[in-house]
This record gives structure tokens, sequence and C-alpha cells, in this order.
């Protein structure tokens, strides 16, 4: 199983996700810098994403967005505020608007991505950081959780199809 454990700490207003993966570091670091790798995990299965700019590097953004089972969209931002290739890497999240612009009510979220070779395989710890109590509630009863769980599932696929190439 990819996911190894997800957990929410209300106090530390964070929830962390710890996956393995059988393949190594650098090749785990491609499905987040590459966005045509990305966008076939990032997201539930039901929500796969879109991502239509990605400017990878330390003060660059990205712009997507998600589709849902009858069309409807989500869309979200990030920029990116540390990246250390292929170990780490750092960044705010959030909702966006119909046009791209950030949604000020639902926040800011901050997200720490670390790679690191674990006998063979490699372990990623993604953590998520919130602005405060309230927002953090509110999207986990969106099922940030769940959804991040399903998400990350599909990363296995994706390396297994590269390790046939």
């Amino acid at each position: 199983m990819t996911v190894i454990s997800s957990t929410k700490n209300l106090e530390a207003l964070s929830f962390t996700l710890v996956a393995e993966f059988d393949a190594g570091v650098e090749r785990v670091w491609q499905i987040w810098e590459d966005p045509r790798q990305l966008e076939r995990w990032w997201g539930p299965p039901t929500w796969p994403a879109t991502f239509e700019d990605f400017d990878f590097q330390p003060g660059g953004k990205a712009a997507y967005y998600m589709t849902g089972p009858e069309g409807e969209k989500a869309a979200g931002w990030w920029r990116f505020t540390a990246i250390q290739a292929p170990n780490s890497l750092e960044f705010d999240d959030g909702f966006a608007d119909d046009n791209g612009a950030p949604v000020e009510a639902m926040g800011t979220t901050h997200a720490t991505v670390t790679l690191e070779e674990n006998g063979g395989r490699t372990r990623m710890t993604i953590n998520s950081s919130f602005e405060s109590e309230e927002q953090m509630e509110k999207m986990v009863d969106m099922g940030m959780e769940e959804g991040m769980k399903e998400a990350v599932g599909q990363i296995d696929a994706i390396l297994s199809e590269h390790a046939r190439a």
C-alpha cells in the first residue's frame, strides 16, 4: 500500500500524509516537477487535475483546476516558496475563482513535501499547515484527508509505467 499514514493535528494546525514508493527519490521527484505527470495524480480519481500554468521555481506559480464527475470545475493555485531537487519542495496552496484569482475567504495552506531514500524505496511526506482551526476543520469536512489518500494512491501506477518503459 502506498499511503502509510495520515495524521491530523488540530493543536499544530497541520495534516501530514506519509507514503512510500518502490522507486528512487529522483524518479518520485519527477511526478512533482513534470505537470503532465502531476496532473495524473493530483486530485482524487473522480476529480482529475489539469495544470494550465506551471512555473516550477522558487517564486513561481501554478494554476490548475480539477474536473468533477458532473463536469464541474474547482480551481486552485500554488506559489512555490522553496525547491531543493530532488528532496524537498514547499508551496502555498489555495482555491481560485473562475478567473484564477485566489479566493481569500478559503485561506491559504502551506505544503512541505520531503522525499527520502528508505531502503531502496522513497518515503514521501506531505505536511500541510493551516492558518486557523476553522480553516483546517473546513478542509477536513470537504474531504481533504480522503481525497489526498486517493490522489497519492494513483502514484504507484504512474511509477510502474515508467519502470517498464
